[in-house]
């Protein structure tokens, strides 16, 4: 028999900051964190100078020397982001941690890209100079778990998701199922990102990222006829995903409950997103969580900002809902997390959805006539109350998550 999956602990550094009451007001005053990237400027031949760094974050006496050894920022943020989650859920210093039962199901698109550099260089220079014990450990896309199971001693299975744009759904979503089959008890669950001229560079070579860098305050603008392109931003989520059963035994708060998880792939091209297999993910999720489409109170979209990805997720959501959906993407008003972004996205839903408001998109003023007709959120947040929200990520390579949570208990 299938186990009922919680999310017991939730916390996260992003553009729009450390907390859910900060991100709140931040949501509510309809302003973005974009911000234009002075360091940027030297970079020839990179379009865009536009980025969304997380805010600033402080860090617990847990953190010293010893212990951040072998983090580069992304295993800093991500392990920061799960210290607050598990104060959060109450096992921070719990037995559960060490017995086995509980593991780490995390990913980023790649680890810190300076320590990637230095083996760049390594390989041009024909020299080992910089090069050191850690360098390898910064630079591996599974530092982020890794990075976790050791500061905080999780002994329990450790699954990597370095899958792009969906590292972080893909981390809660294969969480939620170790934990369903009975494999595990709990589960630390997110993804995350630093943010570096490189990966805006991925996608400048694609011209899908916005170059109004005179005017930060006014893009990405997700579905609207006028944007014109992503902007990279990054930070860390983590959700602490629990057997319903132990939580209630222990009594702890639960937020939500994870009833539906659906992932799949394209199989046709690495760049280009097929609205098929979009629509096909969030049937996987829906049929995973025995619910019809009409059950579905609110969808947070993808919504990168980019021509393509728009069209193709907005037409893939109509396929499955039809046109009275209510939708926005929270990337308007931080940016393209990549790895971060499926984990920032669910703690935000999941909030949204136990307060009964919604962020609209914003700076969506022109609804492109190319995307499909949906209840876009727009101009002001919606106050609505709802049992079921989605949350939808889409990545390079074709791959496709879709995430169907359920209003929590007090």
């Amino acid at each position: 028999m299938n186990r009922r999956v919680v999310v017991t602990g939730m916390a996260g550094i992003s553009p729009l900051g450390n907390d859910w009451a900060t991100i709140r007001g931040r949501l509510g005053e309809y302003r973005n964190a974009i911000v234009r990237m002075a360091d940027w400027e030297d970079y020839e031949g990179l379009n865009t100078r536009l980025g969304a760094p997380a805010a600033e974050f402080e860090l617990s006496p847990r953190f010293n020397r010893k212990t951040m050894r072998s983090m580069g920022r992304v295993a800093l943020m991500a392990t920061r982001a799960t210290e607050l989650a598990l104060e959060d859920a109450g096992l921070i210093d719990s037995e559960l941690l060490k017995s086995g039962r509980m593991g780490v199901s995390f990913g980023s698109s790649a680890g810190t890209p300076s320590a990637i550099g230095d083996f760049g260089r390594m390989m041009e220079e024909r020299s080992t100079r910089g090069i050191n014990a850690t360098t390898y450990i910064k630079m591996m896309s599974h530092t982020a778990p890794v990075n976790i199971g050791v500061f905080f001693g999780a002994t329990g299975r450790v699954i990597t998701t370095s899958s792009a744009c969906t590292s972080g759904s893909q981390g809660i979503g294969y969480a939620y199922e170790a934990i369903r089959s009975g494999k595990q008890t709990a589960m630390i669950a997110g993804g995350a990102e630093e943010l570096c001229a490189t990966e805006a560079a991925v996608f400048d070579t694609l011209f899908a990222t916005s170059t109004r860098n005179d005017a930060p305050h006014t893009t990405p603008r997700p579905f609207d006829k006028a944007r014109d392109g992503l902007v990279i931003g990054e930070g860390a989520g983590c959700l602490i995903l629990e057997d319903m059963e132990h939580a209630q035994a222990r009594g702890a708060h639960i937020y939500a409950e994870i009833v539906g998880f659906g992932t799949n792939s394209d199989g046709c091209h690495v760049t280009q997103p097929n609205s098929a297999t979009m629509a096909q993910a969030m049937q996987l999720a829906l049929e995973d969580a025995d619910l019809p489409p009409s059950a579905i109170g609110y969808v947070n979209a993808h919504g990168t900002a980019t021509q393509h990805g728009d069209i193709a997720e907005s037409h893939a959501t109509h396929s499955i809902f039809g046109s009275s959906m209510p939708i926005s993407s929270l990337k308007s008003y931080m940016g393209h997390t990549l790895g971060a972004c499926g984990a920032l996205e669910a703690w935000i839903s999941i909030q949204m959805m136990n307060e009964g408001w919604y962020a609209p998109t914003v700076s969506l003023t022109d609804i492109d006539p190319e995307c499909a007709p949906l209840d876009y959120i727009a101009g002001e947040g919606r106050h609505m109350q709802c049992d079921y929200v989605m949350s939808n990520n889409f990545a390079f390579g074709g791959i496709n998550t879709s995430l169907i949570f359920k209003k929590g208990s007090k």
